[in-house]
């Protein structure tokens, strides 16, 4: 399987990389703020929905990799729903999402995260980078939604 290194410079750029970190999970001690440069890096380990059948290890039924997030151009960063003082702390993210300001290409880019949480940064505009930065490896689960 070829390894994914994708950019996003506008809202539907970002809905591709969104759709491909979808269920993905990460410790909170993953994450990297360089206020000084804007950057928050994510290292995570993503579930490979494009596998599909073409996964490599055929004892498993489904597969995950380490991929790495990188949202730069940002002027601020909050969280809300979890300890930034657990660092072993696991979170699930769902969904990257982008709400324009009033001034247009800033605005708020939101990490989406199971159980209430959330990452917002304020962005100078939408420039988010996402790359594969390991092999895959089999697990036995995928992840599952309930219907509301």
């Amino acid at each position: 399987m070829d390894r994914l290194k994708l950019m996003a410079l506008d809202e539907e750029d970002l809905s591709v990389v969104s759709a491909y970190l979808q269920d993905a999970v990460f410790k909170v001690g993953d994450m990297s703020w360089k206020g000084q440069g804007g950057v928050l890096t994510v290292e995570l380990n993503r579930f490979v929905w494009e596998a599909g059948d073409k996964r490599r290890d055929r004892n498993k039924d489904w597969e995950r990799l380490r991929t790495v997030l990188a949202v730069k151009r940002a002027t601020g960063v909050k969280s809300r729903g979890f300890d930034r003082s657990k660092p072993d702390e696991v979170l699930s993210l769902l969904a990257v999402r982008f709400q324009a300001g009033d001034e247009e290409p800033a605005g708020t880019l939101e990490l989406v995260l199971s159980g209430e949480a959330s990452i917002l940064l304020d962005v100078e505009c939408i420039e988010v980078q996402l790359t594969d930065v390991s092999g895959s490896w089999g697990t036995d689960f995928k992840p599952r939604h309930p219907l509301t």
